[in-house]
């Protein structure tokens, strides 16, 4: 196979930072002229997942390892910067951070052992650890237990990332998160570790024979990958203003996690974002529209989607794009 050439490379990496920018204006202009309070919660979700997702898209994309325990570290990051508030006066915006460290920590205690194993064993163990947390979480009175922990608010205030009278401070809050995801992913694709992490999920006999460390490889994306989790789990907490484990670690949860990328095309930049533009609104809607008389209407839509997509083409939809672009060059040539 013939090697592309630098210039190529880095030409590429040029126009996605410029595109990056691009829609980053345009989601930051996008709320302005709306005020409708449900749209603006549907942006708002919308841009939530797609940093959830690519923070789940470094571990299960570039380095190959799919989790169905993430779940596990959103909740334990929404916890940890919560009982840091309530219990010491330590505002969100310092807490969350310690969310995701916290995140990331747990990541790398479950990711010492798990990753050991390999294919599905791998999956399976991570939603059995996540599941076993869920457990530890609903029964630890401490923390609240089943009946969760209501976060106490202290007024408007960017330092405690309250807002209860308008949107935008949250739109803005969740465009950053999904924007430094999306960096650091850009990043990571770049980079050694880039090259190294795609050699372990391609091939890990020809990785390890390469000088790769596919242990530490794999190690180094969980916690990356759960560090954001963790702090996207803080965010959401202060979004809600309550947690409990029923809704901040539930296998479901994982699950939702992961489809954006899924949909939109694993191990790739935009898949996540394409995913989540595409998959939470259709999921938003229809639960709002036939979640309460279609008896599950809602989870067959979205549902059936994923199956066609994944039917006619398992490389995601961003894939979509290599063929109109191919298209034209055949047009053109």
């Amino acid at each position: 196979m013939e090697a592309i050439p630098d210039n190529a490379i880095t030409r590429r990496r040029r126009n996605e930072l410029r595109c990056a920018l691009a829609v980053l204006v345009v989601l930051a202009i996008l709320p302005l002229p709306i005020s409708d309070v449900y749209t603006q919660n549907l942006i708002i979700l919308t841009l939530f997942y797609a940093g959830l997702s690519q923070a789940w898209n470094i571990l299960g994309g570039t380095c190959g390892q799919i989790s169905l325990g993430h779940a596990f570290y959103f909740g334990v990051g929404a916890y940890t910067s919560t009982m840091l508030f309530t219990h010491l006066g330590i505002p969100p915006t310092l807490g969350m951070f310690a969310g995701g460290a916290m995140g990331g920590l747990m990541a790398l205690l479950i990711g010492w052992p798990c990753f050991r194993l390999s294919g599905h064993y791998y999956v399976i163990a991570t939603f059995v650890v996540g599941e076993i947390g869920s457990l530890l979480f609903l029964n630890w009175d401490w923390i609240g237990g089943a009946s969760g922990l209501y976060i106490p608010f202290h007024g408007e205030s960017w330092i405690n990332l309250q807002f209860r009278t308008a949107k935008l401070p949250w739109h803005y809050l969740f465009l950053t998160f999904a924007a430094a995801t999306w960096l650091v992913a850009w990043l990571i694709d770049g980079s050694r570790w880039g090259f190294a992490w795609r050699a372990v999920r391609d091939d890990v006999v020809a990785a390890r024979s390469l000088g790769v460390s596919v242990f530490r490889s794999k190690m180094a994306a969980a916690v990356i990958s759960g560090f954001f989790t963790g702090l996207g789990g803080a965010l959401y907490g202060q979004f809600v203003g309550y947690i409990d484990p029923d809704s901040m670690m539930t296998g479901s949860l994982s699950v939702l996690i992961s489809l954006p990328a899924v949909l939109g095309g694993v191990g790739t930049l935009w898949g996540p974002v394409v995913g989540a533009a595409i998959l939470i609104p259709v999921r938003e809607l229809s639960s709002t529209f036939l979640g309460g008389s279609g008896r599950g209407v809602d989870l067959m839509l979205y549902g059936a989607m994923i199956v066609l997509v994944a039917l006619a083409r398992p490389q995601g939809l961003v894939s979509l794009l290599a063929l109109v672009r191919g298209g034209r060059n055949a047009r053109t040539a």
